[in-house]
């Protein structure tokens, strides 16, 4: 009896001693498996550096005599304060080359995109800002303040008509870069026929939008509300050029609507 006790015992601690071996094998076995996945997943969910970091942004500005930076004291214009806010994003260079020309309407900037040159740096550029429309509209001052509305409207459908070509031109040869169109204020909004004046370049805002619109990445930049209710603050003593807080108002409006991220993909 006694030695089938001890039979007993002796295979139930053998019984227990194999469990015990297996259960520490297995142990280490899961442990060791889930120290791999864990690694694995880390390595998985690590961010990939991008490869845009020592890249240069290139900034190409075209249009007229707002672009130009006519008014501005220190001569940079919206053009030179949206290249000084960008530089506070990022480290990346920022490089500005503008061929914006004074008086330039439409018709001139059209046939400016047939020059060689100016189709070079219009491939190359990440972001492209440009007014244009304010000497097809204004006419030096001439068409709203004698209020010849068959002029205007003359004059806008030729803008139209140009403008869309011009996008056009410029999607042609640069189907990358986001487009930045700055619209146009009011300069004579304070004069006494000041609500049909308004109302003139608000349509011709409308207009403008509606055919931006129409492109992929072109956007149609409002600056008719930064000078509505005090014009005569940031107007330039010619009463017509914005002066420099006028600019800088322009640039930051349209430093807030580019999406650097996207134009760093870009570049």
């Amino acid at each position: 009896m006694k030695k089938y006790t001890l039979s007993i015992i002796s295979t139930v601690s053998i019984a227990a001693t194999l469990l015990w071996l297996f259960g520490l094998g297995w142990t280490f076995v899961d442990q060791f498996s889930t120290n791999e996945k864990l690694e694995h997943s880390e390595k998985k969910t690590e961010p990939p550096l991008s490869s845009n970091q020592d890249g240069t942004l290139t900034i190409f500005a075209l249009g007229d005599s707002l672009t130009r930076g006519t008014g501005d004291a220190d001569g940079k214009g919206y053009t030179g304060y949206l290249t000084d806010q960008l530089k506070e994003k990022t480290n990346q260079e920022i490089n500005l080359f503008n061929t914006a020309i004074k008086g330039e309407t439409s018709s001139g900037l059209l046939n400016q995109l047939q020059q060689r040159e100016i189709q070079r740096q219009t491939k190359q550029a990440d972001v492209i800002v440009m007014t244009i429309g304010g000497n097809d509209l204004f006419q030096q001052g001439a068409a709203l303040e004698s209020l010849d509305i068959n002029a205007i409207n003359s004059n806008k459908e030729l803008y139209l008509n140009n403008v869309k070509k011009i996008y056009s031109q410029l999607r042609k040869l640069n189907d990358d870069a986001v487009i930045y169109h700055v619209g146009l204020y009011n300069p004579f909004s304070n004069i006494p026929d000041a609500s049909t004046t308004s109302s003139i370049v608000r349509d011709w805002n409308f207009q403008s939008a509606e055919t931006a619109a129409g492109f992929e990445d072109i956007v149609y930049v409002p600056t008719f509300d930064l000078f509505q209710l005090q014009v005569e603050n940031y107007l330039y003593t010619d009463q017509f050029h914005p002066n420099t807080e006028g600019y800088m108002l322009i640039a930051e409006r349209v430093a807030s609507l580019i999406n650097f991220e996207k134009e760093e993909k870009k570049s």
